[in-house]
């Protein structure tokens, strides 16, 4: 705290996304609507698994848990970037900077280990169907849940201890519209060479070995079940489309922005975007289109309010 203190920056200043009047408008519309898809889509998922008694399965619980998730990282940064849009000083100060890095970075930790914990789930589902309900047990689900929150601390703590240790005693200008290890470690008084590589060691190595590591359990349930089903794949695919989906949107940008050199040109701050509000708000979408069960339930539910209605 010491050296935060000895830092001759109090705040940043956010460049945003546009400058134009016309762009701006379309911006707070577009995520304005994009926010309150998310908040909604997201919260109803999670109410719906909480009331309907036929969705307390483990993949369901997942499921919760990872909208609740998305809630909380679209919430990081898609409030203050609307607001941000028609203020002419795009600030946020030095420890409000600090801690939405932090927070970014524990609720990715958390959405790799969950992303994980789901493959998982239709990897024991799918391969081995009469061991699901031992293998996915109440108590391995939470053990999931609580690895996430503590890997997505961890992850965050092991790379904030080197940030908060540089001094920042000049430029305060960040070419986006919310705060991240590479582009502030770039505002450091000093060659942050070794930080940088910390940074893209940690974020880069965590993506791209999460990423291949989905991808390999993934290729693993086809084949499985290719030789089970004489080389129909048809049911396996149409299980685990979603998940890709997922998967895909989630971990471009991050492995584009941490395993490649840090960003040196303005337009990966949009890649984020789809980080922070395009995959949140296309889950729900993803999950109950594709999701025989959740359609269901919201058949039931509807039921329920229309018979109480009547009565």
């Amino acid at each position: 705290m010491d050296v935060l203190n000895s830092s001759t920056v109090s705040e940043f200043l956010l460049l945003g996304l546009s400058t134009a009047w016309e762009n701006k408008v379309f911006l707070m519309f577009t995520f304005s609507l994009l926010y309150l898809g998310i908040i909604l889509g997201n919260l109803f998922i999670v109410f719906l698994i909480i009331v309907d008694s036929h969705l307390h399965s483990p993949m369901y619980f997942l499921l919760a848990n990872l909208s609740f998730n998305d809630v909380w990282v679209s919430s990081t940064t898609i409030p203050k970037m609307i607001s941000d849009l028609f203020s002419e000083h795009k600030v946020i100060s030095f420890q409000g900077c600090m801690t939405q890095i932090c927070f970014i970075h524990i609720m990715g930790g958390v959405e790799m280990v969950l992303l994980i914990a789901m493959a998982f789930d239709r990897y024991t589902a799918i391969c081995k169907p009469l061991h699901y309900l031992n293998i996915m047990s109440p108590r391995r689900c939470v053990s999931f849940i609580a690895l996430g929150w503590v890997v997505g601390v961890v992850h965050a703590m092991s790379q904030f201890s080197f940030v908060i240790n540089l001094p920042f005693c000049g430029p305060n200008k960040i070419d986006s519209f919310y705060c991240d290890f590479p582009r502030v470690i770039k505002l450091a008084c000093l060659d942050g060479a070794n930080f940088e590589f910390v940074v893209a060691a940690n974020s880069g190595f965590m993506s791209m070995g999460t990423f291949f590591l989905l991808l390999l359990s993934y290729v693993f349930i086809l084949i499985t079940v290719w030789k089970r089903s004489s080389g129909d794949l048809s049911k396996a695919l149409v299980t685990l489309s979603a998940h890709i989906t997922v998967v895909v949107l989630f971990f471009t940008p991050c492995m584009f922005l941490y395993v490649w050199p840090f960003p040196t040109s303005s337009t990966d701050k949009y890649l984020f975007i789809a980080d922070f509000a395009i995959t949140p708000a296309l889950n729900p979408v993803i999950y109950t289109l594709r999701n025989k069960d959740i359609l269901i339930a919201i058949q039931r539910i509807l039921k329920k309010i229309l018979t109480n209605r009547m009565q």
